[in-house]
């Protein structure tokens, strides 16, 4: 057994990471068997604290690890998500027999106990829940007319707020009953003879419905909210009074969605619960938005029946609306699409059934119907007079760009042979982690041969984002806000985990919905990284879904770690340690940290915080793990560059073994923030803390050092009273202007500090600021630390002395620090 211990050791020895860990424990198990079943004291006594040894490295590489929550597999997040608003939606198994919807004589019709809340003005108007029959007063010989349409049909929405489905459903008329017959797959009981719903004799329906993951099975009864006054509750179509298919489908969303007083939702979102079809979202007021291009994708589409085209407005001002006829934060169904004449145009309805008709800038023509304010085009009105209903209006697509915020298209999942669900659990980052990825749900996704690559991210519904819903305040903009924004980054990373957004081949729109789409033309073979963003997410925890859609076969996988170690610490700028950049003579009271490794190796440093108005920097010096004053090119052995926004990245390709002092800054002194620092490597790397000045020592500060323009060279006597180790920083602030804040000095002025023993010939220099170099005055000034002797300082030949050369037009100010063990005292300046 201690053989066998041995061999764990020694693999233990050779490897990194996860299965480091993995060796470590092994032995020590191995170890505590072999303490076990031994009779010799000695050997269990030394196998015991081989175990120990073992176990305390385990803990060690522990820590190394990058921290990850509990994982849940697919199976897991699919069950959690299952529950919504106190009702069950179970993951959809199989279609419903025709057993399940049959009433026998006797029995009670089926009843869904789930409560359906409704707003105010609803409740104002609501009578009771009724049954179709009672609703609509149908003999039974005309119960067809309850599920199948006499003719096309206008579908409108009144008091209820879902104007986004009732939009979806009128722009997805056709696809749901047409070419493609989605709704056989929707709605059960169904007669696929006639292509449309049938009657259920039990008063119950089943639907199926894509959301949180899945298709999910979701169950209604066919009672429907009756109105007391001409108002209605439900969505109802004018040209088929009595069809009320669309009003049980608008049931069961609501269902899902939380009850008829819906706070709203957008049709890209409802058509991708609906219907399955992949929802995209395009930001008309985006300078790289291209009219041409997206028109020549959906009219193709469009011709196939393959796209489902709705709008949206945003934020729209009461004398524009009066003005423009729009409605604003509301959606609009796209009919048709025609370029006849050259004129590409949409046909455009407002599914509001008493909604005001765009007047703006419309395709004009001359001849007008008989709406006011409406303009339509002859031959089209002529050709297709009973399709189009009233409260159309055709419009130039450069006039929709201009007037409407967003166009939901959603695009049917069958154009995509190949397709990749993975589902997961997403804590989101603590605030100082929000401006890098670390944090962040990664996946690596592959075409061996290439193509076409559509990645869709899917937030699961929970009850915590409906009741922010409906606490909110003021306009649905101002709700998106609570609700946070996601987007997808995709980056050339060889499918490796990436730390920050910089470098990202493609970065989404941050969108307020519960989708994103990403479009991609891969390369054969290459490796793409696809990461999930977001901002402001006021839950602490989300379910996701991820779909790979591809024209040819893909690999999808999570993203693995580009680096095997990680040293992670947490610290903060504050009001004693907030320094500033390397040219503030206050740059030596960050926070500052020593580095060990023992191997060359590749070495990345993070630095981020959750400020974004705050620009950080990190450098790497050379400098043993002492306390860092100022920065020399040559001393440095890795940066970050530039001062970034929130989060700065210093990528070191081989970083030779040594102890290394590691500084984290702002630009600005005085900005207190949170940071945290996060150090990958590919061997072990140790991260400790470096004391500021004053951690267990005396400081001493002295009175500053007026210079003028003659004085070049200032000495002060130092005497001891017992054996010291000190040293001493100076810093350079200048003169102070009428706001009371120190000016900096030109560059040309330079320094240089040093405690000398003796004077004239014979001195002795005991140490030196800079390596005896005259430094510039801009930055900080510090000498390594050095012995006092009081037999030497007694007899009064201990020097502080502070030399300058170059020019100085104005008065200079030098402060200066004492650090020491014990007491030091330092007389006044002499000039000399």
């Amino acid at each position: 057994m201690e053989k066998d211990a041995q061999v764990a050791e020694a693999l233990l020895a050779t490897s990194t990471g996860q299965a480091a860990l993995d060796y470590a424990i092994q032995a020590a198990e191995l170890y505590m068997r072999a303490a076990s079943s031994t009779s010799k004291k000695q050997d269990a006594a030394r196998f015991r604290q081989r175990c120990n040894a073992l176990i305390a490295q385990a803990e060690k590489l522990k820590t190394q690890l990058p921290k990850a929550p509990l994982r849940l597999d697919g199976a897991d997040i699919l069950r959690q998500s299952s529950l919504l608003h106190g009702n069950e939606f179970p993951p959809w198994e199989k279609d419903p027999s025709d057993a399940e919807f049959q009433h026998k004589s006797g029995q009670e019709l089926f009843t869904d106990e789930t409560t359906f809340s409704l707003s105010p003005i609803q409740t104002e108007n609501f009578a009771s829940w009724q049954r179709p029959r009672d609703l609509c007063d149908i003999p039974d010989d005309d119960l067809d007319a309850l599920m199948k349409p006499t003719q096309s049909c206008n579908l409108v929405q009144d008091i209820t707020t879902d104007c986004s489905v009732v939009a979806s459903l009128s722009a997805a008329i056709d696809m749901l009953t047409g070419k493609h017959s989605v709704l056989a797959f929707i709605i059960h009981p169904f007669n696929h003879d006639s292509g449309y719903p049938k009657i259920s004799a039990s008063g119950k329906y089943v639907f199926r419905m894509n959301f949180n993951g899945c298709w999910r099975r979701v169950v209604i009864d066919d009672r429907l909210p009756a109105s007391r006054t001409d108002r209605t509750l439900f969505v109802v179509d004018r040209r088929n009074p009595r069809l009320i298919w669309p009003a049980l489908l608008e049931k069961a969303y609501l269902k899902v969605r939380g009850g008829y007083d819906f706070p709203g939702s957008n049709s890209g979102t409802d058509l991708w619960v609906l219907t399955g079809w992949i929802p995209e979202q395009l930001f008309l007021q985006r300078e790289d938005f291209d009219l041409s291009t997206t028109w020549r994708r959906i009219k193709a589409a469009h011709e196939t029946q393959d796209v489902v085209v709705t709008l949206g407005t945003g934020r729209i001002s009461t004398e524009e609306e009066e003005v423009m006829g729009l409605v604003g934060e509301h959606d609009y169904a796209v009919l048709d699409m025609d370029c006849s004449n050259g004129i590409r145009k949409l046909l455009i309805k407002n599914p509001w059934c008493n909604g005001p008709v765009w007047t703006g800038a419309g395709w004009s023509t001359p001849q007008k119907s008989s709406t006011a304010g409406m303009m339509q085009d002859g031959d089209i009105a002529s050709r297709k007079t009973d399709r189009y209903p009233s409260g159309t209006l055709w419009v130039a697509f450069e006039d929709v760009a201009q007037h409407f915020e967003s166009m939901y298209l959603n695009w049917n999942p069958k154009l995509f042979p190949y397709r990749q669900d993975r589902h997961f659990s997403w804590s989101t980052p603590p605030k100082y982690l929000a401006a890098s990825l670390v944090r962040n749900v990664q996946y690596s996704v592959t075409c061996p041969r290439g193509g076409l690559v559509w990645a869709l991210v899917s937030r699961h519904f929970v009850d915590q984002e409906l009741v922010i819903m409906r606490n909110r305040r003021g306009s649905m903009a101002a709700m998106a806000e609570q609700l946070g924004y996601m987007s997808i980054l995709i980056f050339e990373a060889n499918g490796k985990r990436v730390q920050t957004s910089e470098g990202q081949l493609y970065r989404g729109p941050y969108v307020d919905s519960p989708q994103t789409l990403a479009r991609l033309e891969t390369e054969p073979g290459k490796q793409y990284t696809v990461v999930l963003d977001q901002q402001e997410l006021p839950l602490k925890n989300y379910n996701f879904t991820l779909a790979v859609f591809s024209e040819l076969p893909a690999e999808v996988r999570e993203a693995q770690e580009a680096m095997s170690h990680f040293q992670e610490i947490e610290g903060s700028w504050s009001r004693r340690t907030a320094g500033g950049n390397s040219s503030l003579p206050t740059y030596f009271i960050n926070p500052q940290y020593k580095l060990s490794t023992t191997r060359t190796g590749p070495v990345s440093i993070l630095l981020t915080t959750g400020d974004q108005d705050v620009h950080v920097h990190v450098d790497l010096v050379w400098a043993a793990g002492k306390r860092v004053s100022s920065i020399r090119v040559k001393d440095l052995a890795g940066t970050s560059g530039e001062y970034r926004q929130g989060c700065a990245v210093a990528n070191i390709p081989k970083l030779d073994p040594g102890i290394y002092s590691l500084v984290c800054s702002t630009f600005e002194a005085n900005q207190t923030a949170d940071f945290a620092l996060r150090v990958s490597s590919t061997s072990a790397v140790e991260l400790e803390s470096v004391p500021a000045d004053a951690a267990g020592r005396l400081r001493n500060s002295l009175t500053p050092l007026a210079l003028t323009e003659r004085e070049e060279r200032m000495r002060a006597q130092i005497r001891v009273s017992w054996l010291t180790r000190g040293s001493v920083c100076v810093r350079n602030v200048g003169p102070k202007s009428s706001r009371d804040e120190f000016v900096r000095q030109p560059s040309s002025l330079m320094i240089r500090v040093y405690i000398v023993h003796g004077w004239g010939p014979e001195q002795l220099t005991v140490a030196e600021s800079g390596d005896g170099e005259f430094v510039e005055s801009t930055v900080a000034l510090r000498t390594p630390e050095f012995d006092l002797e009081p037999e030497r300082t007694h007899s009064g030949q201990m020097w502080l002395v502070v030399e300058i050369i170059g020019v100085h037009n104005t008065p200079t100010s030098l402060e200066m620090d004492v650090f020491s063990d014990s007491p030091v005292h330092v007389g006044p300046w002499q000039s000399w």
